[in-house]
């Protein structure tokens, strides 16, 4: 079994990297809610627009009027498109990030389990000198009040 120092050096790098994973996976959750914020206010801006227009086809409006619509809809649904791709790709590296952090955590945890099985071997084995030590010592106590003096 490994020494504890050597064991507690692994806890702590272990213990470093897994606070990086988490910072990482930290950037990754707060970019992927600023991905989906964009796409909620992209989608919102479409819903509120066409809303709009479909009020001005009631009201009547040009040609020219409604052509513009239909391309601005397009160049709308076009940059939708792309920023659900954003949010998909986002998700991505957060379910990445949170693989690389879970695997971090669970390599701490096995150190951890490691010095605390040592540290329970070595408590057992200072426990059992100690009960040799006392043994011993009784015999010799009940040895020397046999022996005639």
């Amino acid at each position: 079994m490994a020494t504890p120092s050597a064991l507690n050096t692994l806890i702590d790098l272990a213990h470093k990297e897994t606070d990086a994973a988490a910072k990482q996976l930290g950037a990754a959750l707060r970019a992927g809610e600023e991905a989906e914020q964009k796409l909620d206010l992209l989608t919102q801006y479409r819903d509120d627009y066409a809303a709009r227009c479909q009020s001005d086809l009631s009201a009547g409006i040009s040609t020219t009027h409604f052509n513009n619509f239909q391309i601005f809809m397009q160049k709308l649904d076009h940059a939708i498109a792309g920023q659900q791709k954003v949010v998909g790709e986002a998700r991505q590296r957060v379910d990445q990030a949170r693989t690389v952090w879970q695997s971090c955590e669970q390599k701490k945890m096995s150190f951890v389990t490691l010095a605390d099985r040592a540290s329970k071997e070595d408590l057992r084995r200072e426990l059992w000198r100690d009960q040799k030590q006392n043994d011993e010592h009784a015999a010799r106590r009940t040895l020397h009040k046999r022996t005639p003096s």
